[in-house]
């Protein structure tokens, strides 16, 4: 099993048992020093998608999962990995237990555009799953977002 730190939808325990059913939430934590951000909004058919990028100034909350062989090839599907869209990376994710090596999916597309309101409450739904602060919720749930007319 290797380890994986979602910041994204992935971060609902609900979602990654339907997903990847072998693969249990292993704890959550911290990204020091990466921001989330958005970008690729040519790729994505209703605003720019999530990824992380370093920033020393921010943080980003994760949950950290112990992922089978075969559900990472899922999750590889699901992030389009074999369209070169996302990247795996490998991270330091800072939990209560001490800090851990994971991998996590970046986005490989220029930063920039908004996302939409409704990526913005996914995200900020399973942030709240995962057992985030209230303020990191809130804060993504406030974020600027596009209005696309849907």
């Amino acid at each position: 099993m290797t380890l994986y730190a979602a910041y994204g939808a992935n971060m609902d325990p609900a979602l990654m048992g339907v997903r990847c059913p072998h693969s249990p939430l292993r704890t959550t934590g911290w990204l020091i020093g990466w921001r989330l951000t958005f970008g690729g909004e040519e790729h994505g058919w209703d605003g720019a998608l999530p990824t992380i990028a370093e920033d020393p100034a921010a943080q980003v909350f994760v949950a950290v999962y112990d992922v089978t062989p075969a559900d990472q090839r899922v999750l590889d599907e699901w992030e389009a990995m074999d369209t070169g869209l996302y990247r795996r990376t490998r991270i330091r994710v800072s939990t209560l237990a001490g800090e851990e090596l994971a991998w996590a999916y970046v986005l490989d597309a220029w930063e920039g555009g908004l996302p939409s309101a409704h990526l913005l409450s996914v995200l900020a739904d399973a942030a709240e799953a995962a057992g985030a602060p209230e303020d990191y919720v809130t804060a993504l749930r406030h974020r600027p977002c596009r209005s696309t007319g849907l």
